[in-house]
C-alpha cells in the first residue's frame, strides 16, 4: 500500500517510514503543506497527516482534500489531546485521529481498520487457481500452504492480484512499489517478477506472463 506521510519531524518521520516499510508499505515523505498539496496529485491509499506543520495548520489540507470531495482515508497525527482538537478534526473529515506519543502497533491497527473502511467494497481474499492473498493478514498461500515472500514481493503479487486479467507495466510497478526516493530498473523489476514466477510455479490455474513491450498479466488460465 503507498502512503504519504506528512511530517516535519525528522526523527519521528524516519521511524515511521522504516516501521511501515518492515510491513511492506511505500511511504512517501511530505515536510509541508505545500509539498503535501504538491504530491497529492499522486495515487494514495492513504495520508498520514501531522497537524502542526512549519507552513501552516495540517487541518487545512484535509480541508481542502475533503471540500473536492476525495475520500482519501486521512488519519490524523499530533500532539493535540483536547476533546475539542479531536472533534475538529474528525468534523473535518478525518477518518482517525491518534494521538502522539504512540505505539506502532496501534498506529498499524488503525491504518488496518480505515483502510478497511474505506475499501469496503474489495475483496479481503484475492483468489487465483489455488493461489490466495489475504490482505488483511498480508499473506500469501498455495492450496492453503504459506508462500514465502519478501514484502517487495507481497506488494507485487497483490498488485497483480488486483489488476488480475489486465496488464500491469514496469512504470506501474516501479510506481505502486517505490517511494520518491527509491527505484527500480527495468532489470531490477524483470529480476523481481522472476522471483515471484518461480515461487508461484507449484500454483495450479494461475499463469503470469510476460508480454514484451507492455508489462505482465496474471490471470487464471493456462497459457
Amino acid at each position: 500500500m503507498r502512503i504519504l506521510l506528512v511530517e516535519d519531524d525528522r526523527l519521528i518521520a524516519d521511524t515511521l517510514v522504516t516501521a511501515l516499510g518492515r510491513g511492506g508499505h511505500v511511504v512517501d515523505r511530505a515536510q509541508t503543506l505545500r509539498e503535501a498539496e504538491a504530491a497529492l496529485d499522486g495515487e494514495y491509499a492513504l495520508v498520514l497527516l501531522d497537524l502542526g506543520l512549519p507552513d501552516g495548520d495540517g487541518l487545512q489540507l484535509l480541508r481542502d482534500v475533503r471540500a473536492r470531495r476525495d475520500p482519501l482515508p486521512v488519519i490524523a497525527l499530533t500532539a493535540r489531546d483536547r476533546a475539542t482538537d479531536r472533534a475538529l478534526g474528525l468534523d473535518l473529515g478525518a477518518d482517525d485521529y491518534v494521538i502522539k506519543p504512540f505505539e506502532m502497533v496501534e498506529l498499524e491497527a488503525r491504518i488496518r481498520a480505515v483502510t478497511r473502511r474505506a475499501g469496503a467494497g474489495a475483496a479481503a481474499e484475492l483468489r487465483v487457481g489455488d493461489l490466495a492473498l489475504r490482505r488483511e493478514q498480508r499473506s500469501a498461500l498455495i492450496a492453503d500452504q504459506a508462500l514465502e515472500l519478501t514484502p517487495r514481493e507481497y506488494a507485487l503479487l497483490e498488485l497483480l492480484l488486483m489488476r488480475q486479467g489486465r496488464v500491469v507495466s514496469k512504470a506501474q510497478i516501479e510506481q505502486q512499489l517505490c517511494s520518491w526516493d527509491e527505484s527500480l530498473s527495468d532489470a531490477a523489476i524483470e529480476v523481481l517478477v522472476h522471483r515471484l514466477r518461480r515461487k508461484l510455479g507449484a500454483a495450479r490455474g494461475v499463469t503470469l506472463a510476460t508480454l514484451r513491450g507492455f508489462g505482465y498479466l496474471l490471470s487464471g488460465e493456462d497459457a
